[in-house]
């Protein structure tokens, strides 16, 4: 009984010392002007923006945008006007793998394929391993 006032007694007096680590710094505040002009980024290897930034009159629009873009191959127009999707599928012929290579794993010979699962590791996949005592 005793020992347990002094613990709650010691445990009190270091609550009452301890102040926390850990500063505040109050109130966050929006500074009065905020500059949104496009700037360079620091990392930049040139230091300046590219030149559509720098024109404020021009804005590319998404036309423009898409004759320029890769993404996975062309999305616009190639010169000859050929684009994607212009050629149909059938027309490109039969899709056969490369000699050596194969689609799937059953069409490789047989030491490559995956063996059967036997009864007994089905058993013990299913019990968790509680079945295989010696």
């Amino acid at each position: 009984m005793l020992a347990t006032k002094a613990l709650r007694q010691a445990a009190a007096a270091a609550h009452a010392e301890r102040t926390p680590m850990i500063k505040f710094l109050g109130k966050r505040t929006l500074p009065a002007s905020i500059d949104h002009t496009p700037h360079a980024h620091p990392a930049s290897p040139s230091h300046e923006l590219p030149a559509d930034f720098t024109n404020k009159n021009s804005s590319p629009s998404f036309s423009s945008y898409r004759q320029k873009a890769i993404q996975h191959g062309p999305l616009g127009r190639s010169s000859n006007g050929e684009g994607v999707g212009s050629i149909s599928g059938a027309s490109l012929g039969a899709v056969a793998p490369v000699k050596g290579q194969y689609f799937d794993r059953n069409e490789l010979p047989a030491r490559f394929r995956r063996s059967p699962i036997d009864l007994s590791e089905i058993d013990a996949i299913e019990t968790g391993g509680a079945t295989l005592v010696c």
